[in-house]
Protein backbone atom coordinates (compact mmCIF):
# COMPACT_ATOMS: atom_id res chain seq x y z
CA UNK A 1 0.00 0.00 0.00
CA UNK A 2 1.21 3.19 -0.66
CA UNK A 3 0.30 6.83 0.84
CA UNK A 4 -1.73 5.40 3.65
CA UNK A 5 -0.28 5.67 7.26
CA UNK A 6 -0.30 2.38 9.95
CA UNK A 7 -0.75 3.98 13.18
CA UNK A 8 0.05 1.61 16.31
CA UNK A 9 -2.17 0.59 18.46
CA UNK A 10 -1.41 1.44 22.06
CA UNK A 11 -0.20 -1.00 24.34
CA UNK A 12 -1.29 -2.26 27.77
CA UNK A 13 1.61 -0.43 29.75
CA UNK A 14 1.25 2.76 27.53
CA UNK A 15 -2.45 2.89 28.23
CA UNK A 16 -1.99 2.21 32.06
CA UNK A 17 1.26 5.00 32.14
CA UNK A 18 -0.72 7.72 30.25
CA UNK A 19 -4.37 6.66 32.09
CA UNK A 20 -3.93 5.17 35.56
CA UNK A 21 -0.05 6.23 36.55
CA UNK A 22 -0.80 8.95 39.17
CA UNK A 23 1.81 9.84 42.25
CA UNK A 24 1.13 7.91 44.95
CA UNK A 25 2.59 9.76 47.71
CA UNK A 26 1.14 6.91 50.71
CA UNK A 27 3.02 4.45 49.04
CA UNK A 28 6.69 3.35 49.35
CA UNK A 29 6.16 1.87 46.06
CA UNK A 30 3.62 2.46 43.34
CA UNK A 31 2.91 0.76 40.52
CA UNK A 32 5.45 -0.36 37.59
CA UNK A 33 6.87 -2.97 39.57
CA UNK A 34 5.68 -6.58 39.91
CA UNK A 35 4.13 -5.34 43.58
CA UNK A 36 3.24 -2.08 45.40
CA UNK A 37 4.89 -1.65 48.56
CA UNK A 38 2.72 -0.30 51.32
CA UNK A 39 3.59 0.57 55.10
CA UNK A 40 0.37 0.51 57.11
CA UNK A 41 0.68 3.00 59.94
CA UNK A 42 1.67 1.82 63.39
CA UNK A 43 -1.51 0.48 65.56
CA UNK A 44 -3.56 0.08 62.95
CA UNK A 45 -5.20 -2.86 61.28
CA UNK A 46 -5.98 -3.35 57.20
CA UNK A 47 -9.54 -3.16 56.20
CA UNK A 48 -9.55 -4.67 52.64
CA UNK A 49 -12.18 -5.21 49.85
CA UNK A 50 -12.85 -6.19 46.69
CA UNK A 51 -15.46 -5.58 44.48
CA UNK A 52 -16.69 -6.62 40.82
CA UNK A 53 -18.95 -4.54 38.38
CA UNK A 54 -19.98 -5.93 35.40
CA UNK A 55 -21.50 -4.59 31.76
CA UNK A 56 -24.79 -5.25 31.90
CA UNK A 57 -25.30 -6.50 35.24
CA UNK A 58 -23.87 -3.63 37.49
CA UNK A 59 -24.33 -0.85 35.06
CA UNK A 60 -25.90 -0.44 31.41
CA UNK A 61 -23.49 -0.49 28.78
CA UNK A 62 -23.71 3.44 27.76
CA UNK A 63 -23.20 4.68 31.30
CA UNK A 64 -20.98 8.00 30.98
CA UNK A 65 -17.53 6.47 31.30
CA UNK A 66 -16.71 9.53 33.79
CA UNK A 67 -19.71 9.07 36.16
CA UNK A 68 -18.35 4.76 36.09
CA UNK A 69 -15.05 5.77 37.34
CA UNK A 70 -16.26 7.41 39.97
CA UNK A 71 -18.72 4.43 40.88
CA UNK A 72 -15.73 1.62 40.20
CA UNK A 73 -14.16 2.77 43.06
CA UNK A 74 -16.94 4.67 45.13
CA UNK A 75 -18.54 1.00 45.95
CA UNK A 76 -15.72 0.07 47.61
CA UNK A 77 -14.90 2.81 49.67
CA UNK A 78 -18.41 2.47 50.74
CA UNK A 79 -17.64 -1.10 52.21
CA UNK A 80 -14.23 0.65 54.57
CA UNK A 81 -17.03 3.10 55.13
CA UNK A 82 -19.17 0.71 56.83
CA UNK A 83 -16.12 -0.86 59.22
CA UNK A 84 -15.19 2.65 60.07
CA UNK A 85 -11.89 2.79 57.96
CA UNK A 86 -9.90 5.55 56.58
CA UNK A 87 -9.13 4.72 52.74
CA UNK A 88 -5.75 4.51 51.91
CA UNK A 89 -4.66 2.43 48.60
CA UNK A 90 -6.51 1.01 45.83
CA UNK A 91 -6.15 -1.36 42.77
CA UNK A 92 -7.52 -1.45 39.54
CA UNK A 93 -8.04 -4.69 37.49
CA UNK A 94 -10.67 -4.47 34.42
CA UNK A 95 -10.96 -6.13 30.73
CA UNK A 96 -11.81 -3.55 28.06
CA UNK A 97 -13.35 -4.74 24.73
CA UNK A 98 -10.85 -2.44 22.97
CA UNK A 99 -8.88 0.54 23.71
CA UNK A 100 -10.76 3.25 23.75
CA UNK A 101 -8.52 6.51 24.27
CA UNK A 102 -11.63 8.59 24.78
CA UNK A 103 -13.37 6.75 27.08
CA UNK A 104 -10.53 5.39 29.06
CA UNK A 105 -9.69 9.52 29.52
CA UNK A 106 -13.36 10.11 30.75
CA UNK A 107 -13.61 6.96 33.19
CA UNK A 108 -9.48 7.95 34.42
CA UNK A 109 -10.98 11.44 35.26
CA UNK A 110 -14.03 9.66 37.17
CA UNK A 111 -12.08 7.07 38.96
CA UNK A 112 -9.18 9.91 40.20
CA UNK A 113 -11.66 12.46 40.82
CA UNK A 114 -12.95 9.87 44.09
CA UNK A 115 -9.46 9.09 44.90
CA UNK A 116 -8.71 12.52 45.19
CA UNK A 117 -11.68 13.40 46.86
CA UNK A 118 -10.96 11.17 49.62
CA UNK A 119 -7.38 10.84 49.38
CA UNK A 120 -6.54 7.23 48.28
CA UNK A 121 -3.76 6.31 45.83
CA UNK A 122 -4.08 4.03 42.78
CA UNK A 123 -0.89 1.61 43.54
CA UNK A 124 -0.99 -0.80 41.35
CA UNK A 125 -3.79 -3.54 38.90
CA UNK A 126 -3.94 -5.11 35.91
CA UNK A 127 -5.64 -5.07 32.15
CA UNK A 128 -6.87 -7.11 29.56
CA UNK A 129 -9.10 -7.28 26.90
CA UNK A 130 -12.50 -8.99 26.89
CA UNK A 131 -15.68 -7.73 27.89
CA UNK A 132 -16.10 -4.76 30.04
CA UNK A 133 -15.27 -5.60 33.54
CA UNK A 134 -13.74 -3.46 36.25
CA UNK A 135 -12.53 -4.90 39.55
CA UNK A 136 -11.17 -2.69 42.33
CA UNK A 137 -9.26 -4.09 45.61
CA UNK A 138 -9.38 -1.24 48.29
CA UNK A 139 -7.49 -0.92 52.00
CA UNK A 140 -8.11 1.11 54.34
CA UNK A 141 -6.68 1.40 58.06
CA UNK A 142 -8.40 1.49 61.40
CA UNK A 143 -7.20 1.05 65.28
CA UNK A 144 -7.09 -2.06 66.23
CA UNK A 145 -10.19 -3.67 67.96
CA UNK A 146 -12.34 -0.58 67.02
CA UNK A 147 -13.51 -1.68 63.49
CA UNK A 148 -17.47 -1.50 62.59
CA UNK A 149 -18.31 -5.29 62.18
CA UNK A 150 -21.42 -6.68 61.35
CA UNK A 151 -21.42 -9.59 64.43
CA UNK A 152 -21.70 -6.38 67.07
CA UNK A 153 -25.64 -5.62 67.50
CA UNK A 154 -26.93 -6.30 70.55
CA UNK A 155 -30.75 -7.37 71.83
CA UNK A 156 -31.92 -3.27 72.29
CA UNK A 157 -29.79 -1.16 70.15
CA UNK A 158 -31.48 1.36 67.94
CA UNK A 159 -31.52 0.88 63.77
CA UNK A 160 -30.72 3.64 61.43
CA UNK A 161 -29.85 4.36 58.15
CA UNK A 162 -28.12 7.13 55.97
CA UNK A 163 -29.68 9.22 53.28
CA UNK A 164 -32.63 8.29 51.12
CA UNK A 165 -32.49 4.66 50.10
CA UNK A 166 -33.89 3.80 46.86
CA UNK A 167 -33.52 6.55 44.63
CA UNK A 168 -30.63 4.30 43.23
CA UNK A 169 -33.04 1.79 41.76
CA UNK A 170 -35.76 4.50 40.92
CA UNK A 171 -32.84 6.07 38.67
CA UNK A 172 -32.17 2.48 37.77
CA UNK A 173 -36.18 2.07 36.52
CA UNK A 174 -36.39 5.16 35.02
CA UNK A 175 -33.59 4.43 32.76
CA UNK A 176 -35.03 0.77 31.98
CA UNK A 177 -38.72 2.61 31.02
CA UNK A 178 -40.20 0.89 34.13
CA UNK A 179 -40.85 3.97 35.80
CA UNK A 180 -41.64 7.42 34.97
CA UNK A 181 -40.13 10.12 37.26
CA UNK A 182 -40.82 14.38 36.99
CA UNK A 183 -37.57 15.43 35.43
CA UNK A 184 -35.96 16.60 38.56
CA UNK A 185 -36.45 13.84 40.46
CA UNK A 186 -35.31 11.50 37.53
CA UNK A 187 -31.99 13.35 36.87
CA UNK A 188 -32.01 12.85 41.34
CA UNK A 189 -32.12 9.64 41.14
CA UNK A 190 -30.34 8.74 37.80
CA UNK A 191 -27.86 10.85 39.46
CA UNK A 192 -27.89 8.59 42.91
CA UNK A 193 -27.41 5.60 40.80
CA UNK A 194 -24.47 6.55 38.50
CA UNK A 195 -22.42 8.65 40.58
CA UNK A 196 -23.23 7.83 44.67
CA UNK A 197 -21.71 9.36 47.45
CA UNK A 198 -19.70 6.79 49.95
CA UNK A 199 -20.54 7.26 53.20
CA UNK A 200 -17.13 7.42 54.55
CA UNK A 201 -17.50 10.26 56.90
CA UNK A 202 -20.28 9.25 58.60
CA UNK A 203 -18.56 5.83 59.17
CA UNK A 204 -15.49 7.44 60.45
CA UNK A 205 -17.41 9.49 62.64
CA UNK A 206 -19.78 6.62 63.95
CA UNK A 207 -16.54 4.66 65.19
CA UNK A 208 -14.61 7.30 66.70
CA UNK A 209 -16.80 8.85 68.12
CA UNK A 210 -18.44 4.77 69.83
CA UNK A 211 -21.44 5.90 68.49
CA UNK A 212 -22.34 2.70 66.67
CA UNK A 213 -21.73 -0.94 67.03
CA UNK A 214 -22.33 -2.65 63.98
CA UNK A 215 -22.51 -1.57 60.70
CA UNK A 216 -23.01 -2.46 56.73
CA UNK A 217 -23.76 -0.15 53.61
CA UNK A 218 -26.75 -1.35 51.52
CA UNK A 219 -25.84 -2.41 48.23
CA UNK A 220 -28.27 -5.16 47.64
CA UNK A 221 -31.25 -3.77 49.37
CA UNK A 222 -32.00 -2.26 52.93
CA UNK A 223 -33.59 -5.38 53.92
CA UNK A 224 -31.29 -7.73 52.53
CA UNK A 225 -28.56 -5.96 53.85
CA UNK A 226 -29.53 -5.13 57.28
CA UNK A 227 -30.02 -8.97 57.23
CA UNK A 228 -26.76 -9.55 57.16
CA UNK A 229 -26.58 -7.69 60.66
CA UNK A 230 -29.22 -9.71 62.39
CA UNK A 231 -27.38 -13.36 61.12
CA UNK A 232 -23.81 -12.12 61.88
CA UNK A 233 -25.24 -10.94 65.32
CA UNK A 234 -27.74 -13.45 65.87
CA UNK A 235 -30.05 -11.33 67.01
CA UNK A 236 -33.64 -10.22 64.79
CA UNK A 237 -34.24 -6.62 63.67
CA UNK A 238 -37.71 -5.20 63.13
CA UNK A 239 -37.97 -2.29 61.12
CA UNK A 240 -40.80 0.06 61.63
CA UNK A 241 -42.26 1.13 58.64
CA UNK A 242 -43.68 4.30 59.68
CA UNK A 243 -40.30 5.33 60.68
CA UNK A 244 -39.18 5.18 57.41
CA UNK A 245 -37.52 7.94 55.43
CA UNK A 246 -40.27 9.71 53.49
CA UNK A 247 -40.77 8.35 49.74
CA UNK A 248 -39.78 11.32 47.41
CA UNK A 249 -43.05 13.46 45.72
CA UNK A 250 -43.74 12.40 42.52
CA UNK A 251 -42.71 8.93 42.40
CA UNK A 252 -45.26 5.96 42.34
CA UNK A 253 -45.80 5.32 46.11
CA UNK A 254 -45.66 1.42 45.52
CA UNK A 255 -42.94 1.24 43.66
CA UNK A 256 -41.01 4.03 45.35
CA UNK A 257 -41.28 1.54 48.54
CA UNK A 258 -40.30 -1.61 46.78
CA UNK A 259 -36.83 0.43 45.96
CA UNK A 260 -36.21 2.02 49.03
CA UNK A 261 -36.77 -1.55 50.58
CA UNK A 262 -34.87 -4.06 48.16
CA UNK A 263 -33.84 -1.93 45.77
CA UNK A 264 -30.12 -1.33 46.09
CA UNK A 265 -26.84 0.04 44.86
CA UNK A 266 -27.83 3.33 47.46
CA UNK A 267 -24.50 2.75 49.43
CA UNK A 268 -25.98 4.93 52.25
CA UNK A 269 -24.55 3.17 55.81
CA UNK A 270 -27.30 1.05 58.13
CA UNK A 271 -25.86 0.75 61.27
CA UNK A 272 -27.08 -0.17 65.00
CA UNK A 273 -26.31 2.18 68.12
CA UNK A 274 -27.31 1.58 71.36
CA UNK A 275 -30.79 4.08 72.45
CA UNK A 276 -28.68 6.35 74.36
CA UNK A 277 -26.80 7.57 71.62
CA UNK A 278 -29.52 9.04 70.12
CA UNK A 279 -28.95 13.01 70.87
CA UNK A 280 -25.53 12.43 69.71
CA UNK A 281 -26.67 10.88 65.92
CA UNK A 282 -28.70 13.75 65.81
CA UNK A 283 -26.16 16.27 66.08
CA UNK A 284 -23.78 14.01 64.14
CA UNK A 285 -26.38 14.30 61.32
CA UNK A 286 -26.18 17.88 61.28
CA UNK A 287 -22.69 18.15 61.25
CA UNK A 288 -22.53 16.12 58.54
CA UNK A 289 -25.69 17.81 56.54
CA UNK A 290 -26.99 13.98 56.16
CA UNK A 291 -30.37 12.75 57.55
CA UNK A 292 -29.89 9.75 59.82
CA UNK A 293 -33.52 7.42 60.23
CA UNK A 294 -34.01 5.63 63.22
CA UNK A 295 -35.80 2.45 61.56
CA UNK A 296 -36.36 -0.14 64.13
CA UNK A 297 -34.95 -1.84 66.64
CA UNK A 298 -32.58 -5.28 67.84
CA UNK A 299 -34.62 -7.71 69.59
CA UNK A 300 -34.07 -11.69 70.67
CA UNK A 301 -34.20 -13.65 68.00
CA UNK A 302 -32.08 -16.12 65.74
CA UNK A 303 -31.08 -13.78 62.35
CA UNK A 304 -34.43 -12.55 61.00
CA UNK A 305 -35.81 -9.63 59.44
CA UNK A 306 -39.34 -8.07 59.63
CA UNK A 307 -40.83 -5.32 58.35
CA UNK A 308 -43.85 -4.36 60.62
CA UNK A 309 -46.52 -1.92 60.16
CA UNK A 310 -48.56 0.84 62.11
CA UNK A 311 -49.76 -1.74 64.52
CA UNK A 312 -46.42 -4.05 64.44
CA UNK A 313 -47.86 -6.87 62.26
CA UNK A 314 -45.62 -8.43 60.14
CA UNK A 315 -45.74 -7.06 56.47
CA UNK A 316 -45.45 -9.75 54.02
CA UNK A 317 -42.94 -9.18 51.40
CA UNK A 318 -41.70 -10.79 48.32
CA UNK A 319 -37.92 -9.81 47.69
CA UNK A 320 -35.58 -8.28 50.04
CA UNK A 321 -33.50 -7.16 47.87
CA UNK A 322 -30.97 -8.48 44.86
CA UNK A 323 -29.09 -11.89 44.50
CA UNK A 324 -26.65 -12.47 41.86
CA UNK A 325 -27.68 -16.12 41.61
CA UNK A 326 -30.98 -15.70 42.78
Amino acid sequence: MSGGVILAMPSEFSLIDRYFARATPQAVLGPGDDCALLAPSPGMELAITTDMLVSGTHFLPDTDPFQLGWKTLAVNLSDLGAMGAVPRWVLLAGSLPKADEVWLAAFSEGLFACAGRYGVDLVGGDTTRGPLNLCITALGEVPVGTALRRDAARVGDDLWVSGRPGLAALGLAQLQGRASLPGVLAAQCIRALQQPVPRVELGLALRSESLARAAIDVSDGLLADVGHIAERSRLDLEVLAEHLPPLPAGAPVDAARHCQLAGGDDYELAFTAPSENRSALAALAAGLDLPLWRIGRAVAGSGEVRLLDAEGQPVALKQKGFDHFG
